[in-house]
């Protein structure tokens, strides 16, 4: 008689380590004078999208310092939006989780070449297509609203880092000044 013997192991699906926010907020002037305009990344992404690969999620910039993988990078209404996943398995990894749950870190920040730009009489420079190459997660961005907004922890559950909790706190206290006399 001939015997067949199956394991069957059921792992808890896990979220921890994801992440979203925008690497890009559209017509933001950062703080290297440059001010990126809506579709600037169209090209860019689409290239991406034929070659199979992404963005590289790095630690400040730093080439040696991978920590994560991008899942979803596309441009909206509001700028460059990106979601990631830590790879906790990695010291750095577990670092950047625990950086982001703790509100200490929640910036984000691009390294790109860019493929179209001009120069307005004021000396700004507007970026209109952008090859991005990679995408990091650092402590003072040169945006300042090139920020990480939520964060999954636990299954399911989301929250929310310490930049969209004090845009919150402004938005309650603008609208409680509207009802007071």
């Amino acid at each position: 008689m001939d015997h067949l013997d199956l394991s069957l192991r059921f792992d808890t699906p896990t979220d921890a380590g994801e992440f979203s926010g925008y690497a890009v907020v559209w017509d933001e002037r950062n703080g290297h004078n440059e001010i990126v305009t809506r579709g600037a990344f169209a090209k860019s992404l689409l290239e991406h999208r034929a070659a199979g690969t992404r963005p590289v999620m790095l630690w400040s910039h730093d080439p040696s310092a991978i920590i994560g993988v991008w899942s979803e990078t596309r441009e909206d209404e509001k700028g460059l939006f990106v979601r990631g996943q830590l790879v906790m398995s990695t010291p750095r990894g577990r670092e950047a989780f625990d950086l982001l749950k703790a509100g200490a870190l929640n910036g984000l920040s691009i390294g790109f070449r860019a493929r179209g730009d001009r120069r307005r009489a004021d000396g700004v420079r507007i970026l209109t297509d952008i090859d991005v190459r990679e995408i990091s997660l650092v402590g003072m961005p040169s945006a300042g609203n090139a920020r990480i907004t939520s964060i999954r922890n636990h299954p399911g559950r989301t929250s929310e880092s310490a930049a969209a909790f004090v845009a919150a706190c402004r938005a309650a206290r603008l609208s409680l000044k509207g009802t007071s006399k």
